[in-house]
């Protein structure tokens, strides 16, 4: 079972990803929340697998609760869940922590389907929305200048798809500890914290598309 908190400020949102959840197969819903505070309490107390968070909230907004859900339990994913399709506040949210974002007009499926990858690891950053957050990208550190290895390129490939380390291990044939060295590698050498910032970072400094072999 998937463990699921809903952090939302509106009433009839939670309602209706209430209701969806709850006839969902292999999903729990754990709690809700109607602002950032509660979130970050609840998650502490639940213990959920993924977080979806709602970023405009009165008193504690969205990304001050995912900065600090991230920093007491690391392994939560969090999703945005947003009607704002706004570059800049979803770029915030994926600087915060947050694997990506939907916006609340999604269908059940994709709902249900972003929950899962999230659980799963995996990056949920549309093509079309990579592009124009690139264009806006503000790295916080300057960069190491140190370059990835043809390996590390292959592993930031396959996370700029969106494929979980246990994927990137078997499809690479490499042990899955191994996987998560080179992504602590490439973390390092792009100065980023999280798989979205290190594809935002790829896009921007052409590193995608390139493997490093002839």
């Amino acid at each position: 079972m998937i463990r699921v908190l809903i952090v939302d400020d509106h009433p009839v949102v939670r309602d209706g990803l209430r209701a969806i959840l709850e006839t969902a197969p292999n999903l729990d819903l754990v709690g809700e929340a109607a602002d950032g505070a509660e979130g970050v309490r609840l998650a502490a107390e639940l213990a959920p697998d993924v977080v979806l968070m709602d970023l405009r909230m009165p008193g504690l907004g969205g990304i001050e609760a995912i900065e600090q859900i991230k920093a007491a339990r690391p392994e939560v994913a969090i999703v945005i869940l947003t009607t704002y399709d706004d570059d800049e506040l979803i770029l915030r949210g994926l600087r915060a922590g947050a694997l990506g974002y939907l916006l609340k007009d999604a269908g059940r499926a994709m709902l249900l389907d972003a929950i899962r990858a999230a659980h799963g690891g995996e990056l949920l950053l549309p093509p079309a929305i990579a592009t124009r957050l690139v264009a806006q990208l503000e790295e916080a550190r300057p960069a190491r200048g140190e370059e990835l290895s043809p390996r590390e390129l292959e592993v930031l490939a396959l996370i700029a798809q969106g494929v979980p380390n246990k994927q990137i291990a078997r499809q690479l044939r490499i042990a899955e500890r191994t996987v998560k060295a080179h992504v602590t590698s490439v973390f390092h050498k792009l100065a980023v914290d999280t798989r979205a910032q290190a594809v935002a970072v790829a896009l921007r400094r052409g590193l995608l598309g390139h493997t490093g072999r002839e």
